[in-house]
């Protein structure tokens, strides 16, 4: 990038789920007149509206959003696509002098945006045949917990769900014998594209999950067991990356049999209770965050005004 030309400026709004960030992204980004990019590995996928908390197209008819319903459930998404389709993104709306909104709880992606991806070693086949093998023969949890004897830092930052990446980390350390976490601490990135700016949203852990509790149920009202059934009826199958998502692979046992709808509801909310305490340990250790109280939208337009000044 030229020295004489200005980089592109971000307002990047994090925080765990369900905290307020589209509440407070929304009311932000409407006074200054800039457009959200949506940083949520579950938002991208149309259909799935109710339990990724999308926001709804009244929410969006208030400010032009970014990344949102851009594949279908049984399509592939990753980072390295999210990049692709922000930085496209992102050139456009700085083109016309619009402030950029990135918000997301989703911390790979906007790490990813924000400083690039860390590649790592190749892929050996070999040791992902034996991870896959063990996966196989002793489930979800002997892998995780596998990983979490042997690489705690990564298994802190991961679902224990998350095969690809509990793989990946297993792989990465025993290629490397160095944990991915600090493969990536030790990546150094270029010049960064982007001026920006961290603002999270953080509330006392028993609002949050209250705030947790209330949307659960929330969803559950609003029709998230019919959601999940018409997935079903257009052949989306359980056993989709999305489809395992918090709130999905929940409804589709309750769906199967295999649970009844109270302990599906009250497996959903300690298992979202669970997803926010990683996110507050991911997005605790950025230190270029400056935390805010989600009520507190004067504090943070100041400090998103005086960024924004020439």
């Amino acid at each position: 990038m030229c020295a004489n030309v200005k980089k592109p400026r971000l307002i990047v709004i994090v925080g765990p789920t369900a905290v307020g960030k589209t509440a407070a992204a929304i009311s932000l980004a409407r006074e200054s007149g800039g457009e959200i990019i949506s940083a949520d590995s579950m938002q991208v996928y149309r259909l799935l509206d109710i339990g990724t908390a999308k926001p709804t197209l009244e929410e969006q008819s208030l400010v032009k959003h970014h990344l949102i319903d851009v594949v279908n459930p049984d399509e592939q998404f990753n980072a390295a696509m999210f990049i692709r389709l922000a930085e496209g993104t992102i050139g456009k709306l700085n083109d016309t002098g619009e402030p950029i909104f990135v918000v997301g709880g989703t911390g790979l992606y906007i790490k990813a945006l924000l400083g690039g991806l860390f590649e790592g070693p190749d892929a050996d086949e070999d040791l992902r045949k034996l991870y896959r093998q063990e996966l196989k023969q002793f489930g979800n949890t002997y892998l995780y917990e596998k990983l979490k004897e042997r690489d705690e830092q990564a298994a802190a930052q991961i679902d224990r769900n998350d095969i690809p990446r509990i793989i990946r980390a297993l792989e990465v350390l025993e290629l490397c014998g160095l944990s991915i976490v600090e493969k990536q601490k030790a990546h150094h990135f270029g010049d960064n594209l982007y001026d920006f700016i961290k603002i999270g949203l953080m509330t006392e852990r028993t609002e949050l999950y209250k705030r947790i509790d209330q949307r659960t149920e929330k969803m559950i009202k609003d029709g998230l067991v019919d959601e999940v059934e018409g997935l079903f009826s257009m052949g989306y199958h359980e056993t989709l990356k999305p489809m395992q998502a918090l709130g999905y692979k929940h409804i589709a046992r309750l769906i199967k049999g295999s649970c009844n709808l109270a302990d599906a509801i009250r497996v959903i909310k300690r298992d979202t209770r669970h997803f926010a305490k990683r996110q507050m340990t991911w997005f605790g250790g950025d230190k270029e965050i400056e935390w805010f109280a989600p009520s507190d939208i004067d504090a943070m337009r100041r400090k998103i005004d005086q960024f924004l000044s020439p």
